[in-house]
């Protein structure tokens, strides 16, 4: 009876702990999920459970690993939030699986993506077939964002707090110098200080950095 006491105590302590922890880390929507996130979740449960199981260990010395963890993850996400590049090798890019009703055949193979996968997505959007997609995008979610023709308008941003996105670029079948003479057209010529940059129905859409946030 004692131990089933001490189980149920360490159980609620440790949900208690998670609940709070998990809270610090931020709201995101499961799609939303990262790698770095799924790594962390798995470890958390799997010391959870011994945490819980294993009476003979202290909670402080239980709960030791969860904390490392979860300081090892707001760093992290800090450091992404403030280093691109770096989020980029931790989350990944957007890659354009289906180009004006084309499939991309290099992109699939290079993310395992099989025509079963597309044709199984497209009939979740209700599409028939593939010619009747204008793009189709490969998010970092794993998510696959479908654009039918004439129906929507497709962009990616071409610059994300101050750095070009050449990855995007690409897709768009624009290149850097087209984007530095159109910006600096209109009279934006320090790339540092935009914040966010889009190209849809050849017009922009340009949002400076907020002078307050500026280093």
């Amino acid at each position: 009876m004692g131990e089933i006491v001490i189980t149920l105590l360490r159980t609620l302590i440790v949900f208690i702990v998670l609940l709070l922890l998990f809270r610090l880390m931020g709201k995101k929507e499961l799609g939303e999920i990262s790698l770095l996130d799924i790594i962390v979740s798995l470890m958390i449960a799997e010391l959870a459970v011994i945490s819980i199981e294993d009476i003979n260990i202290s909670m402080i010395r239980a709960l030791s690993p969860i904390l490392l963890l979860i300081l090892l993850q707001v760093t992290l996400e800090t450091f992404g939030i403030k280093s691109q590049p770096f989020r980029k090798i931790v989350e990944g890019t957007p890659v354009m699986l289906i180009d004006n009703g084309k499939l991309i055949e290099e992109n699939l193979r290079k993310h395992k993506y099989t025509l079963d996968d597309i044709l199984f997505q497209l009939r979740q959007a209700e599409i028939a077939d593939i010619s009747e997609v204008e793009y189709a995008v490969l998010e970092r979610s794993g998510k696959l964002s479908i654009f039918k023709r004439g129906n929507s308008h497709f962009t990616l941003p071409l610059i994300l707090d101050g750095i070009i996105q050449e990855n995007n670029l690409k897709i768009l079948k624009r290149t850097k110098e087209w984007l530095l003479t159109e910006l600096q057209n209109r009279g934006y010529n320090q790339i540092e200080n935009i914040f966010y940059c889009s190209y849809m129905n050849e017009e922009f859409h340009i949002q400076k950095k907020d002078q307050n946030e500026r280093v």
